[in-house]
């Protein structure tokens, strides 16, 4: 398996997992403080951050932090509206929008 190849799937994984995090910290909120949500998200964040700790062994921190925490808005974004109901406004997915185009630009400029 190639090292780039490697490094996209450990990206992707993590992202994967942050987002569920959320996801289950939102079912969560307003429950009582020891609930099943809660207690799975906060677990499935601790997963999250080990292996975002092997995308940093494998990736400059100035190319994997923002990829991570530009993908988990995206894919947030999209669970919250799709998943959980929320309306999303159009503003919102300009902002999301132009956020990847950024990333975007700071992944292909490390890759050039």
């Amino acid at each position: 398996m190639s090292a780039y190849f490697f490094s996209t799937l450990l990206i992707l994984v993590t992202v994967g997992l942050n987002t569920l995090a959320q996801a289950l910290l939102k079912l969560g909120s307003g429950q009582s403080l020891l609930n099943l949500y809660l207690f799975g998200g906060i677990l499935i964040y601790g997963l999250s951050t080990v292996i975002y700790v092997l995308v940093l062994g494998k990736l400059n921190l100035s190319l994997a932090y923002p990829v991570v925490i530009g993908l988990t808005v995206l894919f947030t974004t999209i669970t919250g509206s799709l998943l959980l109901g929320e309306k999303v406004e159009s503003v919102q997915w300009l902002g999301v929008g132009l956020m990847l185009s950024g990333i975007s630009a700071i992944a292909f400029g490390k890759i050039i």
